[in-house]
């Protein structure tokens, strides 16, 4: 995986093979970033990333100098390695927690900008996630959240749905509060 833009634009990151995960393709990060970056200032953003595995979201936002960025995993290990690279390319505005996601949404007291989810594409509590951020208003006013999902979900006819984003077999639904 690389880093598609910013301070440490075209940075080769190389995860352990034994980390479980499927880190986000640079093709479908490069798309949404390209969306986003017409959306929001993200120097002022604070960024909420959940099953954050490698990290890959969480360094872009890095390298583009959001203001804040959570990442969040189960996975010690993934945790590990995200503080690691976090620490040795210098983003210090990258913190990483171990905890559930689900758990984190409705126990954290934070609100952010943009929540980026890329949940197990097999993930069956995946409509769960939107219910959450806007039942325990995670996202601040014009904020964005973003689930990344197979095909083989229809996020289309929940509360707050905004648009569909496909870049090959990638879908990345987006919600908002509604205007």
């Amino acid at each position: 995986m690389r880093i598609i833009s910013g301070s440490h634009k075209s940075r080769q990151i190389h995860a352990p093979k034994n980390l479980p995960v499927r880190p986000t393709t640079d093709i479908a990060k490069e798309a949404i970033f390209n969306v986003l970056v017409n959306h929001f200032d993200l120097e002022s953003a604070f960024v909420l990333d959940l099953f954050a595995g490698t990290g890959n979201i969480s360094y872009e936002f890095a390298s583009r100098g959001a203001a804040g960025i959570t990442s969040v995993d189960k996975n010690l290990y993934c945790v590990d390695f995200i503080r690691k690279t976090a620490s040795d390319l210098g983003f210090g505005a990258l913190l990483a927690f171990r905890a559930d996601a689900f758990r984190y949404l409705a126990n954290t007291e934070g609100t952010y900008d943009i929540i980026f989810c890329d949940p197990p594409f097999d993930m069956q509590e995946i409509k769960a996630i939107p219910r959450l951020v806007f039942e325990h208003q995670r996202l601040k006013p014009a904020g964005w959240l973003i689930v990344e999902h197979s095909g083989e979900h229809d996020l289309s006819k929940l509360p707050h749905f905004y648009q569909l984003r496909k870049y090959g077999k990638v879908n990345f639904s987006i919600f908002k509060e509604s205007e």
